[in-house]
């Protein structure tokens, strides 16, 4: 797939050149007010921490406040819909997450395309997961829960925080890739069951499972990212098991489609500048991601690579949303 690249406006003339001087000359003068930066999750989620994270750093290199405007609901459609309906002017500005790009391939229909209807911004941050076991699982390393897998298909539960969260998609791409049962259980956010061993397995998000594998209550085997964790340095990647294995978590910005190049441009370099800040970096660290900085192009092609990866997967597993 060829990801379309939006030009810069070229003066031309008549109505056209006049059009877009207007847009070059609010691009420059821009931001002139507070921008709202629109989550697609509640408080306290990932997305809230990270957007909520680089704001003030946003803030600052801007010269406006960025404000954190959570609108969870619909698995993230809802955020997106309110950007896409949006001014293109730069003032409101989406969260873009993984799930923008699940929720393609989960709905069959929705009231936007996010590729066509979101301009790319800038990266943030990629988070991976961590595969984890009960601690009376018998598998201590991924090679050996592998074949206890393929001795004992459809006896082992898979936790997850819902359809098309990164706990089942990275648990699918599993499946997929070496060929075992596991039987997903979804959940609605957290998954208590895991702990009381109703359930075995979970890919959960770094953060919410850190505290549980350090006081023992949890077995940590690997994480899901391209490299190590910082947060768990002492783990292997899945990758290194079974080849060419990655799963892990995106956010960024999107604008709606037609905000003018030079307020992306704009709004890319502060976000840059803010993930280069020691006090956001340490807060990445502590929460188990990584500054992923990329330019507006670099954004739009992990997008459609994302897109195209995901939708493999979840037609061949069948997955649709409820």
């Amino acid at each position: 797939m060829e990801i379309p690249r939006r030009p810069f406006l070229h003066l031309a003339g008549g109505a056209a050149a006049a059009f877009a001087f207007s847009n070059l000359a609010a691009a420059l003068d821009y931001p002139k007010r507070p921008v709202r930066f629109v989550v697609a999750f509640f408080a306290g989620s990932l997305s809230d921490i990270l957007a909520r994270s680089i704001a003030p750093s946003l803030s600052k290199h801007l010269g406006q406040e960025v404000i954190v405007d959570d609108q969870p609901g619909a698995g993230g459609n809802l955020a997106t819909n309110i950007v896409v309906r949006a001014s293109p002017d730069g003032y409101t500005l989406l969260e873009a997450t993984s799930a923008n790009v699940w929720n393609a391939a989960l709905y069959d229909t929705l009231n936007f395309d996010f590729i066509r209807d979101i301009a790319p911004v800038a990266g943030i941050s990629r988070t991976p997961a961590v595969l984890t076991v009960t601690p009376s699982f018998p598998a201590k390393t991924v090679p050996d829960f592998i074949s206890y897998a393929r001795a004992n298909p459809g006896k082992i539960n898979m936790a997850s925080g819902g359809i098309g969260s990164l706990p089942h998609v990275a648990g699918e791409l599993f499946k997929f890739m070496t060929g075992i049962n596991l039987v997903h259980v979804p959940y609605r956010g957290s998954y208590p069951d895991l702990l009381g061993g109703q359930v075995q397995v979970a890919f959960g998000p770094i953060p919410t499972l850190i505290e549980q594998i350090r006081a023992g209550k949890l077995r940590a085997l690997v994480v899901t990212g391209a490299g190590p964790s910082e947060a768990l340095p002492d783990l292997p990647t899945l990758g290194q098991f079974v080849p060419d294995y990655e799963a892990s978590a995106f956010n960024g910005v999107g604008a709606p489609k037609k905000t003018p190049d030079e307020i992306i441009y704009r709004f890319n370099a502060a976000v840059d500048a803010a993930l280069q800040d020691p006090e956001v970096q340490k807060r990445f660290a502590q929460l188990g991601t990584v500054p992923a900085s990329m330019t507006p192009g670099e954004f739009a092609k992990l997008i459609v690579d994302e897109s195209d990866k995901w939708a493999k997967v979840f037609k061949a597993a069948g997955i649709k949303a409820d």
